[in-house]
């Protein structure tokens, strides 16, 4: 009683200081709440309890305060001083992701009427088809708005009822439900390989035929995850688009063509801007979103999440691939800084996601020439290692120093065709938002980079921030990468910040 009524005397800001921190990091009160629990289940608060104690209207008890401080990796006595914060700092309302804009000046250059005419010309002087010029555009739209798309996530858990893990039994009965046949295939048939354009490193997985057919490859039946995928995405197209037949061919293999990592396909490829093209690369993209959402819907996703530190390894238990997951964790997470790439030998980008802005490691549209292997992503491509592999990197963003962590690990798909999978964010948001100067602690890092040959073990001090941070966000492999070497890594190799450039010494070749 002591305890408390002392607390009660310090209390004044205690409230408002734990509502900031919350919604500084983007937490609701159930996350709260959730993480709390993970530390001391015991003394962790209810959401009720911690709106009542955000409100003034209760005082936690000293060992649900210090549960909380060890949340936000403060000091209790922090809480207790009688200063309130220097500046009530929240989320800043309208902050969007994605690489940075340019300006659409002088403007009568930029009508409509030229638009029209100059895109088809640079698409057929650079050897870019209509349909990547289209999933070019849903990318943006994509990273844009940082995976947020609230309308495809209610439809997707209006069908799923928020379940989770969905088995493949439960998306057979919402299959039926909707009217929609099942057929298998063992092969599929010329008319669908020539419209997929498919090569002998892809396989045809599913296809649909009006007015209700859904075809599947047989070879699913051994590979359960990527049929519920499947199933899901046509559940998807049934939902969103009423069965309207402008569904892409899905298959599994080698990127050619698609930006949005949607295992699906539409051939021929034009240089031609074709409203259908536009269309079907948009509802391939609304149907494969809604898949993950189904699989994986937002708040029971975000809660085992948050239960398992963002480990890869969830995908087990909710019984969809490490590609899936990974992409949802981008769509999920409170942290909105994240980015996802899927790449193949030598050097293809098949998916890309920048909701943080980072820079191309290579081309998705054609191979880079000059590529930096330094890349997470890039170093697993030929590594022997099946396992996950933390990073931290510091690369130059509009010739400012940016530090990531990423996670990366190495699969194979249907096709059998090795790839890496990898999910990351940048690490300097969540710096700034715990006080910390990230810009001059990024460029520290890269001076001692720099002066190690490129890559080197992270000072104490760094160390420190960073584990911070990554207690605070709750991602376990952020952790894990402060203890191995940072390494410099650039978006060219005519860039390189190295001394010398790797690129001269022949240390990493293209």
């Amino acid at each position: 009683m002591k305890t408390t009524t002392s607390l009660m005397r310090k209390s004044h800001f205690l409230g408002t200081k734990i509502r900031n921190l919350r919604k500084r990091n983007n937490l609701t009160m159930e996350d709260l709440s959730a993480r709390c629990v993970r530390v001391d289940a015991d003394s962790a608060p209810s959401v009720s309890y911690l709106s009542m104690i955000e409100r003034g209207k209760r005082v936690p008890s000293a060992g649900m305060l210090a549960v909380i401080a060890a949340v936000f990796q403060k000091e209790v006595d922090w809480f207790l001083d009688d200063a309130p914060e220097e500046q009530a700092i929240t989320p800043v309302k309208g902050s969007r992701g994605g690489i940075s804009g340019m300006a659409l000046e002088p403007s009568f250059l930029f009508s409509n009427e030229i638009l029209q005419i100059a895109i088809p010309e640079m698409l057929s002087q650079t050897g870019i088809s209509g349909r990547q010029f289209a999933h070019l555009l849903i990318r943006a739209h994509q990273e844009h708005h940082q995976n947020h798309f609230p309308d495809l996530e209610r439809a997707a858990e209006e069908v799923g009822l928020k379940r989770m893990p969905l088995s493949l039994e439960d998306l057979q009965g919402i299959v039926e439900r909707l009217g929609l046949t099942i057929k298998w295939f063992n092969k599929a048939p010329l008319e669908i390989v020539k419209e997929a354009g498919a090569s002998e490193q892809h396989i045809i997985t599913s296809y649909f035929e009006l007015p209700n057919k859904i075809y599947l490859n047989k070879l699913l039946k051994s590979h359960t995850n990527r049929l519920k995928y499947d199933l899901a995405v046509h559940i998807g197209h049934s939902v969103l688009h009423n069965k309207d037949g402008l569904k892409s061919v899905m298959i599994a293999g080698r990127s050619h063509g698609t930006s949005l990592g949607e295992e699906t396909f539409n051939a021929p490829q034009s240089s031609t801007v074709d409203a259908q093209d536009i269309l079907h690369a948009w509802r391939d993209f609304e149907s494969s979103f809604f898949a993950g959402a189904l699989l994986c819907p937002k708040v029971p996703f975000r809660q085992l999440l948050d239960r398992h530190g963002y480990e890869i390894d969830v995908a087990k238990l909710v019984g969809v691939s490490p590609s899936v997951a990974m992409r949802r964790m981008t769509a999920v997470s409170p942290y909105s800084h994240w980015h996802y790439f899927d790449a193949y030998s030598p050097g293809k980008l098949k998916a890309v996601y920048r909701g943080n802005g980072i820079p191309l490691p290579w081309g998705n549209m054609r191979q880079v020439e000059d590529p930096c292997q330094h890349w997470a992503v890039f170093r697993m491509i030929n590594a022997a290692s099946t396992g996950s592999s933390a990073q931290i990197s510091i690369l130059d963003v509009a010739a400012e120093p940016k530090i990531y962590c990423c996670e990366s690990i190495r699969v194979s798909d249907l096709a059998g065709n090795p790839h890496v999978l990898c999910a990351g964010i940048d690490l300097n948001p969540a710096i700034e938002a715990q006080g910390g100067d990230a810009q001059s602690i990024a460029h520290e890092l890269k001076k001692v980079c720099v002066d190690n040959g490129g890559s080197a073990n992270l000072p104490t001090s760094i160390k420190t921030d960073i584990k911070r941070v990554a207690k605070i966000l709750n991602i376990n492999w952020v952790e894990r990468g402060i203890d191995n070497e940072a390494r410099l890594i650039c978006s060219r190799g005519s860039t390189c910040p190295r001394k010398p450039s790797c690129y001269e010494s022949g240390t990493c070749g293209g």
